[in-house]
């Protein structure tokens, strides 16, 4: 069985997906019907507690026992994405590399566009070619302030 909870943040609403052992999708500012209980159980408040530290600057590695739902080749991306370190980025040419498939530039941002675990799974890290903030599927100003964030609170 599958749960659901939402947070009101200063910043943006954060709906949390969880099986009774598993987070499996964060979900921002999205309003999702979802077909699943809508409580909040104890692995999405663990997840919400490690989400607000990281928001809060207190937190830079998350501990959160998480299930992915996707391709061989999303799976691989995203767990590519897991070892960007905090406060720095990388290009999706360079992403596309790291996991051997250098002409999937496309299909990488792709992947990065589908990640059921945005923030946890650092997507926001990845950016275009000349540097600039490109293709984040919450926005770019959300992107940019996620960065800024780390880049703020780096140390």
């Amino acid at each position: 069985m599958n749960y659901y909870y939402t947070y009101e943040l200063k910043e943006f609403k954060l709906t949390l997906v969880a099986s009774t052992t598993y987070l499996k999708k964060v979900i921002i500012n999205d309003d999702v019907k979802l077909d699943y209980v809508n409580k909040e159980i104890e692995i999405i408040k663990k997840s919400f507690k490690e989400i607000k530290e990281y928001l809060d600057g207190k937190r830079k590695y998350f501990d959160i026992p998480f299930e992915l739902e996707g391709t061989d080749f999303q799976k691989k991306v995203w767990l590519e994405l897991l070892k960007i370190p905090y406060g720095e980025i990388i290009t999706y040419k360079c992403l596309a590399k790291r996991i051997d498939n250098p002409k999937a530039i496309r299909a990488v941002g792709g992947a990065c566009n589908r990640n059921p675990l945005p923030i946890i799974i650092p997507c926001h890290r990845v950016v275009g070619s000349n540097g600039k903030l490109v293709g984040y599927r919450y926005s770019i100003e959300l992107k940019k302030y996620l960065l800024d964030l780390e880049l703020t609170s780096k140390s």
